[in-house]
């Protein structure tokens, strides 16, 4: 650069009486306003638009903020710059100073996401892994704590240059959240609002120590393996399903499949087999008597004893007595929470009430059933 375009800067910029910044793009954060050696001419004109803040730094001090609106820079309008400066009648022009424009607009639709899955604990199911994404939403709340804590001397801040650290921020607090929830797994899905809304509350104070307002966040879908799935999907339908038209059902299904192979051994034989049942039951329904007798028969002329009689339990309810049921139903309850681990039961041949996980036939419900230890050789 010659001696002339040097004086020809020096002489563009150092008389500049305007100040001024207009953004043409999306994503600028923090700009600083560039001139010759940072000089700015006494009574220049400050013009700073809506959604922008003007923010004056001294020798890596904050001095003054200007909001929305035009001004006269003069040792009226700059006070705390005059203090720094030591002036006490006004200042000689050109007099020097940083000035940053940041931008204090909405930043909207910014992505977020777990990278890694997130491992909880779940009552029922153990250890269980999930994933979660959404977006939010952030402006800046306090320009000079955001230039001092995270600009720097940046002359051009984009939000890209923030974006990875807020990301890492709310990821790191969502895990936090979610882990103290201690929510069933099958509900993550379904309260994706109200567990938003706590991890904005949550995230906020972390936000504002650096500047900026968190003003939404949302967590769009929180997904995990298809195994996991299937089982929570087999768990709530326990409790709507009757066992016993389930099992007919399957076995019927099963018996029009195997008919079906006409050609088949297994066809034949199924068909014959289904010959003698229902000829077997007609002849009962038809002849009682004669049906019993052919049973006598069959058994070598000795009576079975009685069906045993299916167990039936007791269990408290929101300080309430509730029953009978029989130990399906029981499992029913257990798997959609209406009954937990620490349940009180009763069933006949207890002397008192007992927690349901010491009920011995009901600990398979807990899961991970273990064989006692073998005996000593």
């Amino acid at each position: 650069m010659g001696i002339f375009d040097t004086i020809k800067e020096k002489l563009s910029n150092e008389f500049i009486d305007i100040i001024e910044w207009l953004d043409y793009t999306d994503d600028t954060i923090c700009h600083r306003f560039e001139r010759y050696q940072n000089e700015i001419k006494n009574n220049a004109k400050l013009i700073v638009r809506e959604g922008q803040t003007a923010v004056f730094i001294n020798e890596g001090q904050l001095a003054d903020v200007f909001k929305p609106g035009t001004y006269t820079l003069n040792t009226q309008n700059l006070p705390i710059l005059t203090t720094l400066k030591g002036w006490k009648y006004g200042f000689d022009s050109p007099f020097k100073a940083e000035v940053y424009f940041v931008n204090t607009h909405l930043f909207t639709d910014e992505k977020w996401g777990t990278k890694n899955p997130i491992t909880l604990s779940d009552e029922r199911f153990g250890l269980v892994e999930i994933r979660a994404f959404g977006t939010y939403a952030f402006k800046i709340n306090d320009p000079g704590k955001f230039i001092i804590d995270i600009v720097g001397t940046d002359n051009n801040f984009t939000n890209f240059e923030i974006n990875e650290h807020l990301k890492s921020l709310i990821a790191t607090r969502f895990t936090d959240t979610v882990g103290k929830a201690n929510l069933p797994i099958e509900l993550y899905a379904a309260n994706t609002t109200e567990l938003s809304e706590t991890c904005k509350e949550v995230m906020q104070p972390e936000f504002n120590s650096v500047g900026i307002a968190l003003e939404k966040f949302y967590i769009e879908n929180v997904s995990m393996p298809e195994d996991l799935k299937k089982e929570i999907f087999e768990y709530s339908r326990i409790d709507k399903l009757d066992l016993d038209k389930l099992t007919k059902f399957k076995t019927a299904k099963a018996i029009e499949a195997a008919a079906a192979n006409e050609g088949g051994t297994a066809g034949a034989g199924m068909g014959m087999g289904m010959g003698f049942v229902l000829a077997q039951q007609m002849g009962g329904m038809m002849n009682p008597q004669m049906g019993q007798q052919q049973v006598q028969q069959q058994q070598g002329g000795v009576m079975p004893p009685p069906m045993p009689t299916a167990v039936q339990y007791f269990y408290a309810l929101n300080g309430a007595q509730a029953g009978p049921v029989s130990i399906e139903q029981l499992k029913g309850l257990f798997a959609n929470r209406t009954i937990n681990k620490d349940t009180l039961i009763w069933k006949a041949g207890l002397s008192e009430w007992t927690k349901l996980q010491e009920v011995e036939e009901l600990k398979s419900f807990l899961g991970g059933n273990t064989p006692p230890p073998l005996p000593p050789q």
